[in-house]
């Protein structure tokens, strides 16, 4: 039981991390407005809501990113994991973002009564925003992950390993490879 419990926790929290990011990229989507051609027009047309509230399919992308995750990368480090497989991961939890609405639709659970648009127009509009932003958050995600991984492995590579001896001379790095704080001498 405390396996899914860790699996809950972790897709929570990814989709927690995602509706952040996705409420900052709704700010830049509603910025993008003051530009003299409209990129988003037709996403704008279909998301009548503040663009902040960009968060709320965040957070439902990646609870699906994490499922999609949970069930094609099952026991494998993210050390071991392409970029390229998290993207694509990525686009299907967009995917099947914009799917669910229609799945709700056709179980009865919602209505597309009172809507001004047709199912193809806004399947055309949400589709390639949310599969774009679902597979940059994913690439994210990924590079955020593998840097928790090295810190708790102990594993940087050589570009974390030379910035941290760049720096003032306040380590040193004893025979066991581990930096320990040595105090500076007053001046």
């Amino acid at each position: 039981m405390m396996r899914w419990a860790r699996r809950l926790r972790g897709a929570v929290g990814t989709g927690l991390t995602w509706a952040a990011g996705w409420a900052v990229a709704g700010i830049g989507i509603g910025a993008s407005t003051l530009l003299p051609w409209h990129p988003f027009g037709s996403f704008l047309k279909v998301m009548d809501a503040p663009l902040p509230a960009m968060a709320i399919p965040g957070f439902f992308a990646g609870l699906f990113f994490a499922g999609v995750v949970g069930v094609a990368a099952r026991r494998i480090h993210f050390k071991d994991l392409s970029t390229a497989q998290f993207v694509a991961w990525g686009a299907v939890g967009g995917a099947l973002l914009v799917l669910f609405p229609f799945l709700l639709v056709a179980i009865g659970l919602a209505s597309t009564e009172g809507s001004a648009h047709s199912t193809g127009f806004v399947i055309s509009a949400i589709a390639p925003v949310f599969v774009a932003l679902s597979s940059a958050s994913a690439a994210a995600t990924l590079f955020i992950a593998r840097r928790a991984e090295d810190r708790e492995t102990g594993e940087l590579g050589t570009e974390e390993t030379q910035a941290l001896g760049s720096g003032p001379a306040d380590f040193e790095a004893p025979a066991t490879g581990r930096a320990e704080r040595v105090p500076r001498a007053r001046r």
